[in-house]
């Protein structure tokens, strides 16, 4: 006789364990499924005639060991590369307009006898914030999202995915996470909407909270524009190449620092075992090139841009009002510096760089004005329109070294999101406890990272 109905149901999970070895049982059910459907497929489904199957090859490729990672590097070394050699002229078109609208605004604004006060805060505070962050985030997110869903329709991004599963699942995340990640090379605010595809709410909030790690096109400007002043001039001369390959490697980095933190997360706050991420390659496709304009420029960028002019509005007031206050000859923005500069120091910056972060805390963009502002001790956000001026500022004037510049490139790409982005983290887990986490978590490892690496540069 077998054994009773108690002591076999007692001895299910350990029958079940023995039979499907050190592979989980719902992914061996998952394959035999897949197995026997293709079985059933074939028996009803004539082949075709002899010929080449491109999927297949294109997905030996793409997906193997040997080339999936260096094809990925170099898909997104090249929209990176597009993206910022497309997006410097207009975004330069786009800042001469701004600034040449500000002197008829001006006018319209002293016609209107406004008192002097006023018409800084409106015109030198709000009007210049706002004319920086269209300037800087409208042309690379024109050119990023629809590349990037270029990408998304041709099929590729579940190729991407399929590549990173193997690491986020190693990091107790899901495999999913990699497109989200992804998302928020344009947009870190977009990228957190876009973990609403992940199903398991423990591996949806480890994406919310690590979506920042990854470089936005509002921290590409200054991730750049500090590469080439600390480079010289061999970088002025190889021009958005080495651009590129300096966003690239601080998407490395980015991707490095959300893989430890997940791992970080889903060990200690948010411990779970990661779910098995089935994926079902869908076959390539002919992009639409019509819906790809309507839901880039439309839903995407139109959107964040949106949400950037309004958290950036307020901002550049108070922007305005720091600088402009003044405790005995210096202003409060310039006292407020003062206090930062010796832990500035110790993190390998200043209290002026440390000043323009904080206060850029509503939109990325703004920090390489407030840097330009606090180092030129002026009231008002200000353009420098060659790398060459800026150069001169940072490094001949304010003893800028080359430790300034990668703590000051660390700091940006690690500490935490921009306002936009937190006021969507806050919609999105409708929690101030998580919303704060994704303040503090990042800030937490930019503080290590940059108090590290600049100690041990210090040494040399």
């Amino acid at each position: 006789m077998g054994a009773k109905p108690a002591e076999a149901i007692e001895a299910g999970p350990e029958i079940i364990r023995g039979t499907a070895g050190s592979q989980d049982l719902s992914d061996r059910i998952v394959q035999t499924l897949y197995q026997e459907a293709e079985l059933i497929a074939g028996k009803v489904v004539s082949k075709k005639a002899a010929g080449v199957d491109w999927d297949r090859r294109l997905d030996d490729i793409l997906t193997s060991r040997l080339w999936g990672y260096p094809l990925m590097l170099l898909l997104l070394g090249l929209i990176f590369w597009i993206t910022i050699s497309g997006a410097n002229y207009p975004s330069e078109l786009l800042t001469r307009a701004f600034f040449g609208l500000e002197r008829y605004l001006g006018q319209a604004l002293l016609w209107l006898g406004l008192p002097d006060w006023l018409y800084g805060f409106l015109l030198l505070g709000v009007y210049r914030s706002l004319a920086w962050v269209v300037a800087v985030m409208l042309p690379p997110m024109a050119i990023f999202f629809p590349l990037f869903t270029i990408l998304e329709d041709l099929g590729y991004l579940p190729r991407a995915a399929y590549n990173m599963d193997n690491l986020f699942y190693r990091a107790g995340a899901c495999g999913k996470q990699a497109l989200t990640m992804c998302m928020g090379f344009g947009c870190n605010a977009a990228g957190v909407i876009s973990c609403r595809i992940i199903e398991s709410p423990r591996e949806r909030l480890i994406a919310v909270l690590t979506n920042n790690f990854v470089p936005c096109n509002g921290r590409f400007p200054l991730l750049i524009t500090v590469a080439v002043i600390i480079s010289g001039g061999m970088v002025l001369k190889a021009g958005s190449i080495t651009a590129a390959a300096a966003v690239l490697v601080s998407v490395l980095i980015g991707v490095t620092a959300t893989l430890m933190v997940s791992y970080f997360l889903s060990r200690t706050f948010l411990q779970g075992m990661p779910s098995f991420y089935t994926l079902e390659m869908p076959p390539y496709r002919k992009p639409a090139l019509g819906q790809i304009i309507v839901r880039s420029i439309m839903d995407r960028t139109l959107f964040v841009l949106s949400r950037a002019v309004i958290v950036a509005a307020p901002a550049g007031g108070l922007i305005w009002i720091l600088a402009n206050i003044s405790y005995g000859d210096t202003s409060l923005y310039g006292c407020l510096a003062a206090i930062l500069d010796p832990f500035g120091h110790f993190l390998g910056m200043d209290g002026i760089i440390l000043m323009a972060f904080i206060l850029g805390l509503p939109a990325n963009e703004l920090v390489i004005p407030l840097l330009i502002m606090g180092y030129m001790a002026t009231g008002s956000l200000e353009d420098i329109h060659s790398l060459a001026a800026l150069k001169n500022l940072l490094v001949d004037q304010h003893g800028w070294t080359y430790i300034t510049g990668i703590c000051t490139m660390l700091f940006s790409l690690l500490h935490y999101p921009c306002g936009t982005t937190l006021l969507t983290i806050y919609r999105e887990t409708g929690s101030f406890k998580w919303t704060l986490m994704a303040f503090m978590l990042p800030l937490i490892t930019a503080l290590m990272v940059c108090g590290a690496v600049a100690q041990f540069l210090y040494l040399f």
